[in-house]
Order: structure tokens, then C-alpha cells, then sequence
């Protein structure tokens, strides 16, 4: 099952990480998505290889948002996504990103992996999330590590 969009994975020019079995369960989660007029934000996204991913999986007529704190990831502009530059774990950040971008269709937390910034992440944006939309949070186990 997470052939399509792990192939899309593997061919994206910029690089990205993620764990081999979220392929499966994201095939599953956004399939419906495909080809439809969405709204999809990604926060951290390091090098933009997962939004390219995202781009192929999804369709042309996907926004794709990108959340970072590294400003370096406003170049990815270049290929068409809109990037937002601020800190996940403050509700100011969120405030003026809803107010810029209005409602989203799903939201993709990889970004901070501590407590704090998931949970502000989906505490701000739950509000802001479309009906029949999702909230889905990556690497929740990082938040009982130990620095």
C-alpha cells in the first residue's frame, strides 16, 4: 500500500526523513484528498523534500503550506510552495498564520518533536481545521525522551 506515495518519497529532489511505516498509514488517512481543491500544511520541513512528496501525492490543486523555524526554508518558495517562518510553540505564531491563510484541510506536525510544540500546535489549530479535515501529529514518542 505505501508503494505510491514512498515512490514519490524516494524521487523527491530535496531531501527528507521519515519513518518507512508512515507511508502506509498515510496512504490510507489521505487518499481521498488526492486531486481535490485542499489546503495542506506541514509543519518542519527542513529541506522541502517531503512537500515535493506532498505535491506528487496530492495534485496540482493542493495548497501546500510549509511551517519552519530555519528562514533558509523560505527558498523553497521557488517551487511553489507558500513557507511560513515562526516558532510552533507560540500562540502568536499561530494567531497571525490562521489569520494570513484562513481555514486548512489537514495539518502535518513534524516539526519540534517536545511536548510544548505539539501540543501548542494543535491546541491553536483544531479551531482552524475544516470539517472532514485531520490533524496529524508525527513522532509523539520523542516527547518522553530525555534530552
Amino acid at each position: 500500500m505505501k508503494k505510491k506515495l514512498f515512490q514519490y518519497f524516494k524521487r523527491s529532489p530535496n531531501f527528507s526523513w521519515k519513518w518507512e511505516h508512515y507511508f502506509e498509514i498515510y496512504e490510507n488517512l489521505l487518499k481521498k484528498y488526492i486531486n481535490k481543491k485542499i489546503v495542506f500544511v506541514e509543519v518542519g520541513v527542513a529541506d522541502g523534500g517531503s512537500l515535493h512528496m506532498w505535491r506528487s501525492y496530492l495534485g496540482k490543486k493542493a495548497r501546500i503550506i510549509g511551517i519552519d523555524l530555519n528562514p533558509n526554508a523560505k527558498k523553497l518558495e521557488k517551487y511553489g510552495f507558500e513557507i511560513f517562518i515562526g516558532d510552533q510553540s507560540t500562540k502568536t505564531f499561530w494567531e497571525n498564520f490562521y489569520k494570513k491563510v484562513g481555514k486548512i484541510d489537514i495539518l502535518l506536525d513534524d516539526g519540534g518533536h517536545k511536548s510544548i510544540q505539539q501540543i501548542t500546535s494543535v491546541v491553536e489549530s483544531i479551531k482552524h481545521i475544516k470539517n472532514e479535515g485531520m490533524i496529524l501529529v508525527e513522532d509523539t514518542c520523542s516527547s518522553f525522551m530525555n534530552d
